[in-house]
């Protein structure tokens, strides 16, 4: 078996405010509330490497993790996977991004993976988690998004 998230959530600013905040790796420490910094450690185009650190965890753990992850401006797309997979045998991610007919941008997250044997969760426990933490980070990524268009805006 393995795990599989499916969110989206409608942000109302401008598609090409969301594709470049949204793909500012760099930047994603001040985007999400998880990460504590992020590397970029090489470019390559429109694909980057790069390393996130989160903030510990409950039991004081920092986890760490080197990914890939190449972004297409024209089709309005981003794929990620795990390079240093961790607790995973492997961790995938879509990102979609759709103009919504009544305003405002669908930033759809897809992510497929399946954890190692003897990992501290099963495929369903971080199915879970996953699902919840997405919700929060996609909630918080709409709110700061939403609050720079209309900082450009004014």
């Amino acid at each position: 078996m393995a795990g599989h998230t499916d969110n989206d959530i409608v942000i109302d600013a401008p598609l090409d405010l969301v594709w470049r905040m949204t793909n500012d790796v760099a930047d994603w420490p001040n985007l999400f509330s998880e990460y504590a910094s992020a590397e970029v450690l090489e470019r390559d185009g429109d694909t980057v490497l790069f390393r996130l650190t989160m903030h510990p965890d409950e039991e004081g753990r920092v986890w760490s993790w080197v990914s890939r992850r190449t972004s297409d401006p024209r089709t309005r797309t981003a794929d990620a996977e795990r390079v240093e997979t961790g607790p995973f045998a492997y961790m995938k991610i879509h990102w979609e991004y759709a103009e919504e007919p009544g305003g405002g941008v669908r930033m759809r997250w897809v992510q497929d993976f399946h954890m190692k044997p003897g990992a501290p969760a099963t495929d369903e426990t971080m199915t879970d988690h996953l699902n919840r933490n997405t919700k929060v980070q996609m909630a918080l990524i709409k709110e700061k998004v939403e609050a720079a268009a209309r900082a450009l805006a004014a």
